[in-house]
């Protein structure tokens, strides 16, 4: 790639960042770290705040909290199958029974009818 294409690229990239406001916003964010009279400790924290983003330590939190959801979920997904294969097995058995008391009250009825 010659050095004219990559200034144009440079400059189509820049022109992309102008007209997205990301370049205004970084200036804001970055004008007011330079206008605090005590600098933060960490300046890529003071950035992601300014820009929106979460604290590393409300970062931190969050993906605690996404891990506990996570296993109560798994918990919550076993013990809902382990109900419907429950819950199958009733049926299933359910369905044997009336199919023998089928066969039971036919059998009644076909004893009742020679008897008569």
């Amino acid at each position: 790639m010659s050095s004219i294409e990559k200034e144009a690229k440079k400059e189509a990239f820049r022109k992309y960042l102008e007209s997205t406001g990301v370049l205004d916003a970084l200036t804001k964010v970055l004008v007011a770290l330079y206008e605090q009279n005590e600098k933060p400790s960490s300046a890529l924290e003071f950035i992601q705040q300014k820009l929106g983003g979460p604290t590393i330590a409300e970062h931190e939190k969050l993906q605690a909290e996404l891990s506990d959801l996570q296993i109560r979920y798994n918990e919550l997904l076993a013990a809902h199958q382990e109900q419907c294969r429950e819950l199958e097995e009733l049926k299933n058995s359910h369905s044997g029974q009336s199919t023998v008391q089928k066969k039971n009250d036919e059998n009644d009825e076909g004893t009742s009818n020679d008897t008569l």
